[in-house]
């Protein structure tokens, strides 16, 4: 059989057997896509199937996207990865750090040491986390009914940090803060400068925060498992349309092929179709270690509806993941 037909095999048997509801796939390497292939309906229990022009939610894949957009005003001078990043944003000065509850359940605060980098803020050092996998903090946003990050609101982001910047790592809502940093020094939306530095250089037609009609026609929804062999698809689940914020660290849709053309740029040092979009010292910096020694460690689940995450083998954290 030949690689094709090996892949084709494995993903049509994973929906056959139950174990995901529909699946999209492609491999590139720096010049061509080698294999495309898609299987099993957009939604389940619906006529419509998946193609390898199918739009979904790319959530954390949006982050590498932020990433490049951000690497692209450091290289222009407008940004800084180790300056204070109060100065972009004054809103991250005089951060706190969450040290737990009082006998009433309130949570106790105290000022964080060290201001906040972009560095620490692409490489998840910052002290932002995500409340999904962090217990202190689903705590913290019950205690304080601050809403989850998927409403999009400016209060979802505006969080305590679970540790003083750049001592630790954690997987949070940083790279939304550089979102914001993004939109800060460029003085456009999110959407909008990465339509115009990033989405058209590189032809991709179908992606965006808001969906079109014709991005829409195509979309798959969210599936939530019931059992290992049953899924039930979330109709209702959609990243706002209208928000607050756009969430620079998963507010995206796309397409693989789309996708594909981002992955591109970056194994071409930069370039996609001809037009440069990073310098390629950027893509080998994006790509080197960026936290020392620091430990990546694994993640436990706070909430019932996310998995805990295996052990990680190596410490390093690259820009954008």
């Amino acid at each position: 059989m030949t690689l094709s037909q090996n892949l084709d095999s494995l993903l049509s048997g994973a929906i056959t057997d139950g174990r995901v509801p529909g699946v999209v796939a492609l491999a590139t390497d720096a010049d061509h896509t080698f294999y495309e292939g898609a299987f099993g309906p957009r939604i389940q229990g619906e006529s419509s199937k998946m193609t390898p022009d199918t739009v979904v939610w790319i959530a954390s894949m949006t982050k590498a996207i932020t990433g490049a957009a951000a690497m692209q005003l450091v290289e222009q001078g407008k940004l800084s990865l180790d300056e204070p990043a109060k100065g972009f944003l004054p809103e991250l000065a005089s951060r706190q750090v969450l040290e737990g509850f009082d006998d009433k359940g309130r949570p106790r605060l105290r000022p964080a040491n060290g201001d906040i980098t972009l560095r620490q803020l692409l490489t998840h050092t910052s002290g932002f986390v995500y409340d999904i996998w962090n217990s202190d903090m689903k705590r913290y946003l019950e205690a304080t009914e601050t809403p989850g990050i998927i409403s999009c609101m400016n209060s979802a982001i505006d969080l305590p940090l679970s540790f003083d910047p750049g001592t630790k790592w954690d997987y949070g809502v940083g790279i939304d803060w550089v979102g914001k940093m993004v939109e800060a020094v460029s003085g456009q939306s999110l959407g909008t400068y990465f339509k115009d530095n990033l989405f058209e250089p590189m032809g991709m037609n179908s992606t965006a925060f808001k969906l079109t009609n014709a991005m829409r026609d195509r979309l798959a929804k969210i599936h939530a498992r019931l059992s290992e062999t049953e899924f039930a698809p979330q109709m209702e689940l959609e990243i706002p349309q209208e928000p607050e914020f756009e969430m620079g660290g998963g507010g995206l849709y796309s397409t693989i092929g789309d996708y594909a053309k981002f992955v591109r740029m970056i194994l071409n040092k930069g370039t996609s179709n001809g037009t440069q979009i990073l310098k390629p010292a950027t893509v080998d910096q994006m790509a080197e270690n960026q936290i020392g020694a620091l430990r990546v460690r694994p993640l436990h689940a706070a909430v019932s509806n996310s998995a805990t995450t295996p052990s990680f083998s190596r410490a390093s954290t690259r820009v954008g993941d």
